[in-house]
């Protein structure tokens, strides 16, 4: 295509509750829409790379029903297109400011004010939503994407550094006598932020890939039943892509920068780029607080269950064919544990989420990392049975796959465990979290 679009959602005073819109759209005589109103956070809202912009606008119909149930959809150019079907007059849209940001400086995050601006409805009047979370679904799994690069671009360069940092000489003895000093990969620490930063991008790779998979069967499945179960499990699977896969882009971006010292605080070597830049993965697009929101309160009992079950059997029905199989047993055995807790906490939320949607509420950071690791796990414990195959068969790449084992047992040693921990907190209840009065804050 030649030209660009955006999507205009948030206004100053409402965020998560679009319900609180204020930015309005009066029908005209000839089936078109007077668009007033003003816009904030719009990526690539202006810019002179295309011959036009085609916005998104969400808006309400004066005399529409209250709240989220009255947002309609519009499409408003900022070109209004002549006869032949070509970029004309200028619409009444134009960029107030572009914001001064943390990071993503690449991007024109912008003002929009839409004034009296000329644009037509999308789809059925009142019906906005659930038209822009078609794209917003779609935008949720870019950005768990976005922060799974991030934290691999951020890896790539420590691994760089730490092969050629010397400084001090290794714990168990001197490695490279040969010069001044060994270089920082020989040290334990480094060592585990490296692999902690390798486990979790080469595991999240593997399960993007797999809702990848689910995203081409919902629309190129032969059968009606196979792509209804892509769509529940893509639908269960999207806030925790979003939410884990930007979190650990976070936390890992910034373990890789620990991994220069000083320097990685420093501009020039370019890592605390990487770190302002993986912030806003975490807020954009659905705040990840709200994901996790999503993930207990709709997610899980949506469709009677069938989406949790998309995921849950498949990985049940993995761990009992290889649960008897000794090779597999450094994989299995910690992944049907941390299973086993999952489940766990799914009926917590379940049973005390009924009688009190705090407490579902109060656990669902929790719960969506603890699903996050196990979906990991999942995807590790495969790629393990893989390589040890490749291996028994002979292969001409052993490292590769010698590698892989090795990595996945680190994860299965040192990151799945996590597991434990996250279900005595969702355990813990809402009480200590919710009984203090705002003001005592």
């Amino acid at each position: 295509g030649e030209w660009t679009g955006t999507m205009n959602l948030t206004e100053s005073h409402c965020g998560t509750d679009l319900g609180l819109m204020r930015t309005k759209a009066v029908p005209q005589e000839d089936g078109s829409y007077k668009v007033s109103g003003t816009k904030i956070f719009i990526s690539a809202g202006e810019h002179d790379m295309a011959e036009n912009i085609i916005h998104l606008v969400l808006a309400k119909i004066p005399g529409g029903p209250d709240g989220i149930k009255g947002v309609s959809l519009f499409i408003v150019p900022k070109f209004l297109l002549d006869a032949d079907g070509n970029p004309g007059d200028r619409n009444g849209v134009a960029c107030g400011s572009i914001e001064h940001k943390m990071g993503i400086h690449g991007n024109s995050t912008c003002v929009m004010n839409y004034d009296d601006a000329t644009g037509w409805l999308l789809g059925d009047a009142h019906k906005g939503m659930r038209a822009m979370f078609t794209m917003m679904n779609a935008a949720r799994l870019g950005v768990g994407i976005q922060g799974l690069s991030q934290a691999e671009v951020a890896y790539q360069n420590a691994v760089v550094y730490a092969k050629d940092r010397l400084q001090g000489r290794s714990i168990s003895g001197v490695k490279e006598p040969e010069k001044a000093a060994d270089p920082i990969i020989v040290h334990p620490d480094i060592r585990r932020n490296l692999l902690m930063i390798r486990a979790f991008t080469e595991g999240a790779r593997a399960l993007g890939l797999w809702a990848g998979l689910q995203v081409d069967m919902v629309e190129k499945h032969p059968e009606e039943e196979g792509r209804r179960a892509a769509d529940e499990a893509l639908s269960l699977l999207t806030p925790v892509i979003k939410a884990y896969f930007t979190d650990m882009g976070f936390e890992l971006a910034a373990t890789a920068m620990q991994c220069y010292g000083g320097h990685g605080y420093i501009h020039e070597w370019g890592m605390e780029q990487f770190v302002r830049d993986a912030r806003i993965t975490q807020i954009y697009e659905g705040a990840n607080g709200v994901q996790a929101l999503d993930l207990v309160g709709r997610k899980l009992p949506q469709n009677l269950g069938r989406n949790l079950r998309q995921f849950f059997h498949p990985v049940d029905a993995f761990i009992q064919e290889n649960m008897m199989d000794p090779e597999q047993k450094d994989f299995i055995m910690p992944l049907a544990k941390a299973f086993a807790k999952l489940q766990q906490g799914t009926a917590l939320i379940g049973e005390k989420g009924m009688g009190n949607p705090d407490e579902a509420g109060a656990a669902s950071t929790e719960y969506l990392r603890m699903f996050g690791l196990v979906a990991l796990g999942f995807m590790w414990a495969q790629m393990a049975k893989i390589a040890k195959q490749k291996l028994a068969d002979g292969t001409d790449d052993p490292q590769f796959f010698e590698t892989k084992l090795v990595t996945a047992r680190f994860f299965f040693e040192r990151m799945i465990p996590d597991v434990s921990s996250l279900l005595v907190k969702m355990s813990a209840g809402s009480k200590t979290m919710m009984e203090l009065d705002a003001d005592a804050f």
